[in-house]
């Protein structure tokens, strides 16, 4: 039986609205389209008398809050708090087979930027809020709606600026769900619905080599491009020790139930090239990575310069900070330093609770055959904003995905889309979600 049939009628819909808002985020460049976005939702949430707060860190950078708490709902439980961003990274029309910012609905999807990330879970958040408004259907318990501005920078103007500046509309909520988690990975007969419980820190950094400017003909020993070349080159081709985290071996536990065979956590990238381009995401929660993105040095050939800069995309594992920091100042050396551009917390929570029961639950009354297990990602999320608060996060963004469908690898890439029916399908579990969380 269909609980929310308006809901599952209109989440294509509206997750194509969403969609057609251009809200490219070029991080330190600035973005567009977020305070559209924010007017969009705040919209469809006053149509059936939810009103929102909207705030800005800076001109048009808009992000939402509402509080959703009808007649009916339990006010003696804390809020729980589902989150959701509307910026997106941008998008080369060029490269795609539709218009990245048109919301096209073609062969059965959604297509366009943010279609995965994160505007499928947005729409599933409006569709099912909104019918159950109309039909006064209150949740469990008080819920605090929160649509954030620059999640695809870091957070630094949308939940992180929201912790630092208004912890008041968040400090409350006890636990979140939010985005990356709940989606289906089918392993031979098995459907695992991976939940998020953990990700990793981040750690941008730039290196930094200062030597002795000079005329490219001379012989010098003190050049700063060869300095930062041996560090870049140290950085780049370290192989990080294997560090298992809880909710990797539980994660891999489930893997070898469900294809038979064991997992060497040493190589596990061999074994889980089986699951498609998973088997990177599960690689890289498996030490803490490193990887040179960006070198500048020098403006002319004859010029030796007396500066060279890379940077670094670091991330760590929960409780391997400090190795990270301690293993990239060894490898540089002494002739080259570090600056964190940019450094945000690792998000853990444990497999166990009243929530992850429910989560649990509500998959398995869409499906029957579920097998919710828990991960750890390799990226970041607004998590990382509200776990600062003291809020458990986790990812559970459900969607019952076709076996055929690499979902991971339309994260940020080309072509991204996602099934009607997955959208659909997180209609349904969200909504026996409420009444249980």
């Amino acid at each position: 039986m269909n609980s929310v049939p308006a809901a599952t009628e209109e989440v294509a819909s509206l997750c194509s609205d969403l969609i057609r808002f251009d809200t490219s985020n070029f991080g330190p460049a600035g973005s567009k389209g977020e305070r559209e976005a924010a007017e969009y939702v705040a919209a469809r949430l006053d149509e059936v008398g939810i009103s929102s707060t909207l705030l800005e860190s800076a001109p048009r950078r808009t992000s939402l809050v509402a509080e959703w708490a009808p007649e009916g709902c339990d006010t003696s439980l804390p809020p729980l708090l589902i989150h959701g961003h509307t910026d997106v990274v941008p998008a080369v029309a060029s490269d795609w087979q539709v218009d990245p910012f048109a919301g096209e609905i073609v062969d059965g999807h959604v297509w366009g930027r943010g279609a995965v990330d994160m505007k499928d879970f947005d729409a599933i958040i409006l569709a099912v809020v909104r019918e159950r408004m109309r039909a006064g259907r209150a949740p469990r318990r008080p819920v605090r709606l929160v649509f954030t501005a620059d999640e695809e920078a870091g957070g630094p103007l949308g939940a992180t600026w929201l912790a630092n500046t208004h912890p008041e509309l968040v400090a409350d909520c006890s636990e979140a769900i939010g985005e990356v988690g709940g989606f289906s990975l089918s392993v031979n007969d098995k459907r695992l619905y991976l939940i998020q419980t953990a990700e990793k820190g981040l750690a941008w950094l730039d290196l930094i080599a200062d030597g002795t400017a000079g005329h490219g003909s001379m012989r010098n020993d003190d050049n700063a491009i060869t300095s930062l070349a041996q560090a870049v080159s140290a950085v780049g081709s370290y192989t990080w020790p294997v560090r298992l985290h809880p909710a990797q071996r539980q994660f891999l536990d489930a893997v070898e139930d469900a294809l038979g065979v064991e997992v060497n956590a040493g190589d596990a990238e061999t074994t889980l090239a089986r699951l498609g381009s998973i088997a990177r995401m599960v690689g890289a929660t498996m030490s803490n990575t490193a990887n040179p993105t960006m070198l500048e040095a020098g403006y002319k050939h004859n010029v030796i310069p007396g500066r060279a800069t890379a940077g670094i995309d670091g991330r760590f594992l929960p409780g391997y900070e400090q190795e990270f920091y301690d293993t990239v100042s060894r490898l540089i050396g002494d002739r080259v330093r570090y600056e964190v551009s940019i450094s945000e917390v690792a998000v853990e929570t444990t497999f166990d609770g009243d929530l992850v029961d429910a989560m649990s639950a509500s998959l398995r009354t869409q499906d029957p055959d579920a097998v919710p297990v828990p991960f750890i990602m390799s990226g970041g999320t607004d998590a990382k904003a509200w776990s600062r608060l003291g809020v458990r996060c986790f990812g559970f963004a459900p969607l019952r995905l076709p076996p055929e469908l690499d979902f991971v690898a339309l994260f940020h890439g080309i072509d991204e889309r996602v099934p009607v029916e997955s959208l659909q399908f997180g209609c349904r579990v969200l909504d026996d979600f409420l009444d249980r969380a």
